[in-house]
């Protein structure tokens, strides 16, 4: 029961029982003064004057359990659960929310495959997440980083939610290209993001008209942005003209009644503009294995003839999907990034392509999705709850352009591929509070002196989760 239903029903409890005994009291006296005289210098009381005075003390009762009912009524909602902590005013029209992430890894790496690549702890994300929304239409998210040793503002956004099939966002975001990258970081079947990751915008700053049609089973995205590299975020104009973003995803099978049926997912996504570095700022990406070790780069000695540069057209490639079928999923993506680069007078158009397949096996049997696990059953210390479990693999790989060599990239530091499987358990104590142990291994081609191949990375992943 919510305590101030409680109260309420309390104080209406109280109330009958104190015209109850009035009542009694009224019938008491009005019997007394029919069988005695009145005592001498006793004004006699008659039953009318009692009957008025009770009519008069139930109405200023009645009139104070609708003073209470009306201050009640004008409190705003606050809640605090599983979803985070919310207010919300009576009417709904205004709400505030606020949530977090914090992700708290080990890397533990077999070899010595670089300086960089050494055992550590670290805080990966540590994200404090506000929301709000105002007369119903407007939302406002603002989400900062503090993980990694850096503090970043990752979303920082307005939303018109002026139909289902018509959201209109602002601000800086989430550009719709990459699968995985769209999916929140809390419900990753991996510690790390897949090789395809890399390929696409990471955050920029744009507009995006999206929503659903079809009764939620089309879903359409498609926005302009200032442009930015593979993988990376931009907090402003980074040269070049404007880039534009769109996305389509299908979902025949989903089901708004509750209905348990199987999700079939699939959908492409696309992006094209055009990028203009200098040797300053080059805006080429750098790519980086699950272990976050650098293994293909672009020249860059910071002089025009040593260093390569974005010279025009930049475009993406994406088409993706998903199954998730009982406690059965998958997840797949190939994605295509092709841009023009020159270095000096040598320009070329080159074209890397990655993809990734996920697989999972929620072992305690329930439902797998693509936004994460809920176990049935919580884990409760000396109770019956035991959480859920999840079983991972993963296969995924990423190429280079072979004319990025020798004149955009050297071979002796960048690889030409990288090829990876991993696999992982995830032990789910509630919604998104994880304990999370992935092994991964990626074999390189090229990346070494003399044009041999870059040394095996052999990883072992470890993350606590707390997430709302």
């Amino acid at each position: 029961m919510n305590p101030s239903q409680g109260t309420r029903r309390s104080r209406r409890n109280r109330s009958a029982l104190s015209l109850a005994l009035a009542g009694l009291l009224a019938v008491s006296i009005a019997e007394a003064q029919s069988e005695a005289p009145p005592a001498a210098g006793i004004p006699a009381v008659t039953v009318e004057e009692l009957d008025r005075q009770l009519r008069r003390l139930a109405r200023q009762i009645e009139l104070g359990r609708e003073q209470v009912a009306k201050e009640e009524a004008s409190k705003p909602t606050v809640t605090m659960g599983r979803e985070g902590f919310a207010v919300k005013s009576v009417d709904g029209a205004f709400a505030f929310g606020l949530r977090a992430l914090l992700q708290v890894d080990g890397l533990f790496f077999e070899g010595e495959d670089a300086p960089a690549a050494r055992d550590t702890f670290q805080v990966t994300r540590a994200r404090p997440i506000r929301e709000a929304t105002g007369w119903r239409i407007f939302d406002v998210r603002l989400m900062p980083d503090f993980g990694a040793g850096t503090t970043s503002i990752l979303d920082a956004y307005l939303e018109a939610r002026l139909a289902p099939a018509a959201r209109l966002r602002v601000g800086k975001f989430r550009p719709p290209v990459g699968l995985e990258r769209l999916q929140s970081a809390a419900d990753l079947s991996f510690v790390a993001r897949a090789l395809p990751t890399n390929l696409v915008p990471n955050r920029d700053i744009g507009v995006q008209l999206g929503g659903e049609l079809a009764g939620g089973r089309v879903g359409y995205a498609v926005g302009l942005f200032n442009g930015t590299a593979d993988g990376a975020s931009a907090d402003g104009d980074v040269g070049g003209d404007p880039e534009a973003a769109a996305r389509i995803f299908v979902r025949p099978f989903v089901d708004h009644e509750g209905n348990e049926g199987p999700d079939l997912g699939f959908g492409l996504a696309a992006s094209y503009g055009d990028e203009q570095g200098t040797p300053a700022a080059t805006g080429l990406p750098r790519y980086r294995s699950s272990g976050q070790q650098t293994f293909f780069s672009y020249r860059a000695d910071g002089t025009e003839a040593g260093t390569a540069i974005a010279a025009g057209r930049r475009f993406r490639l994406a088409p993706q999907g998903w199954l998730y079928a009982g406690p059965f999923g998958a997840l797949a993506e190939w994605t295509r990034s092709e841009q023009e680069v020159a270095r000096a007078a040598a320009a070329r158009s080159l074209t890397h392509e990655s993809w990734q397949v996920t697989l999972s096996w929620v072992v305690t049997g329930e439902r797998a999705s693509y936004t994460g696990v809920r176990p049935d059953h919580p884990f409760q210390i000396g109770g019956p709850g035991g959480g859920a479990v999840v079983l991972s693999l993963r296969l995924h790989a990423l190429e280079i352009d072979p004319e990025a060599f020798p004149i955009f990239a050297t071979p002796e530091r960048s690889a030409r591929e990288a090829t990876a499987i991993g696999v992982g358990v995830s032990w789910d104590l509630a919604r998104r509070i994880r304990l999370m142990l992935d092994g991964e291994r990626t074999e390189f081609e090229g990346g070494s002196a003399g044009g041999a191949d870059r040394e095996e990375e052999s990883a072992l992943f470890l993350r606590c989760q707390f997430a709302l």
